[in-house]
């Protein structure tokens, strides 16, 4: 793991008043496990003073598990910020891809052969049930798509769109191309190295940290981010402490203050000990 160095980083550790993490390949294992560690992480969070919450590329629903697990009780960041919800899923607030822009994503993913996914703010479609990743998708947010013949009635109303291929590197060029074809109509990130999301201008990470740390009435310098994917790096920059997870990319991890350790072994645990609840501790028996 990365050390801090300076005096200035324990303080800003030590000021922490909430901490915002990624889900896939953070908060749970490969297999999607919330392990006991994690658990206790968040609790001893609690106990701190420190408020958490979650951001995900995942539907509010299939985030349903994480908030019950977890016992959360702060907004709640589906679609990488399309989507706030409350803990009890009710909507505070969300954006729409508007349809024109969505029949341009479409296109491109199509035209780069990946396969496509259409989230809107109830359901979930895809033109075919047996398509790569999709029953994986299923069993993670414990809920089944829609199949459909086209998308283009379903356009109104669309949280997030995504591109689904093994072909990492044409996941990679779609990327470029849609962030490069649609610029501020729409944010485009790969969530996984075999997904790409689309979804809002606005809905990004980094617009979580704004949400959050406004709803709350707090500093983004006041939060704590934990991710590993380039859409992670938003967040990152956006607020006060950023820590990469050890399964993260260099691209990824250099772009952190901390790297902890992977999600395979308790990398989120790890660095809410370390990181910041060693540093919260730290302070408050210096000012005792």
């Amino acid at each position: 793991m990365r050390i801090a160095a300076s005096g200035t980083e324990v303080g800003m550790a030590s000021n922490i008043r909430l901490v915002i993490a990624d889900v896939d390949g953070t908060l749970v294992t490969n297999e999607k496990v919330l392990t006991a560690r994690a658990v206790e992480a968040v609790k001893r969070l609690k106990n701190a003073g420190i408020a958490f919450s979650i951001t995900s590329g995942r539907p509010p629903l299939g985030m349903k598990m994480l908030i019950d697990t977890l016992g959360l009780t702060e907004p709640i960041a589906a679609f990488n910020g399309g989507v706030f919800v409350h803990p009890d899923l009710s909507v505070m607030t969300q954006s729409f891809v508007p349809a024109d822009t969505a029949a341009k994503v479409i296109e491109a993913i199509e035209h780069h052969g990946l396969d496509c996914w259409v989230y809107t703010d109830r359901d979930w479609l895809v033109r075919d049930a047996n398509a790569p990743h999709v029953a994986r998708e299923q069993w993670t947010v414990k809920f089944p798509p829609t199949v459909v013949p086209e998308f283009g009635l379903h356009l109104d109303r669309v949280a997030k769109l995504v591109g689904v291929s093994d072909n990492y590197d044409a996941v990679a060029r779609c990327e470029a191309d849609v962030q490069r074809e649609c610029g501020n109509q729409a944010s485009a990130a790969r969530s996984q190295p075999y997904y790409l999301d689309v979804t809002h201008p606005d809905a990004n990470k980094g617009h979580v940290v704004t949400v959050l740390s406004q709803a709350m009435s707090i500093t983004p310098e006041q939060v704590a981010t934990i991710g590993d994917m380039p859409n992670d790096l938003l967040m990152f920059q956006k607020s006060g402490l950023s820590i990469a997870m050890g399964n993260a990319s260099a691209e990824v991890q250099r772009q952190a203050r901390f790297v902890t350790s992977s999600n395979e072994q308790e990398g989120f645990a790890n660095a809410m000990e370390k990181f910041v609840l060693g540093r919260h501790r730290e302070i408050a028996e210096k000012a005792s």
